[in-house]
């Protein structure tokens, strides 16, 4: 009997903090705000308790959980009004390298070693770091890269190239199911679908 109880509570508490999640809204975590990861640790910490421990009551998990969402979606407002209070919750963003030069005094405030920072670069497909114009520590911890004009990869606006509009692919059959939503959105019908 208790077997089943830990399992009723591990798949409701699953469901409840995958609804709370959502709730919060569509981030990678590699992009979470500090207070957003906190929330989600203290989410998970307090889901894992009463889901463990039969003795404990459910709700022991449910109202915390609640305060912590509602906590979040007023911090959330907070940081969607106020500059002040964006800035206070997330921090600014530390531009790393300046006109194409490293800045130490900024590597050492945000604790980055220049290996850390090449790394980085390679990830955002830069080898040599005297490619580089501005790096920018994002404040989610990613770092955006805008190269010198010179190593930018040149577009087809560059080139003078006309192209044609391509629009938005819609998938139109998903594990054997027929979407006729997006039959309809790209205007076609279930006969041009059959003929191809």
């Amino acid at each position: 009997m208790q077997i089943f109880t830990v399992l009723f509570r591990t798949i409701f508490f699953y469901f409840f903090v995958l609804i709370a999640y959502r709730i919060m809204g569509k981030r990678e975590i590699g992009q979470l705000q500090p207070f957003e990861l906190a929330i989600s640790i203290m989410i998970a910490d307090l889901a894992s308790t009463p889901m463990a421990d039969a003795g404990i009551p459910i709700s022991n998990g449910i109202i915390p959980i609640l305060a912590l969402l509602v906590m979040h979606l007023i911090i959330s407002m907070f940081n969607m009004k106020s500059i002040r209070a964006r800035e206070i919750l997330c921090g600014k963003p530390s531009i790393l390298i300046y006109r194409g030069r490293i800045d130490e005094k900024m590597l050492r405030k945000e604790r980055f070693t220049i290996n850390e920072l090449e790394e980085r670069l390679r990830g955002s497909n830069v080898v040599n770091i005297g490619d580089v114009e501005y790096a920018i520590l994002e404040t989610s911890g990613q770092i955006t890269v805008i190269q010198k004009p010179e190593k930018k990869t040149p577009t087809v606006g560059d080139l003078n190239i006309k192209t044609e509009y391509e629009g938005l692919a819609y998938d139109l059959v998903i594990d054997g199911k027929v979407m006729h939503e997006n039959l309809k959105a790209i205007g076609r019908d279930y006969n041009w679908l059959k003929k191809q």
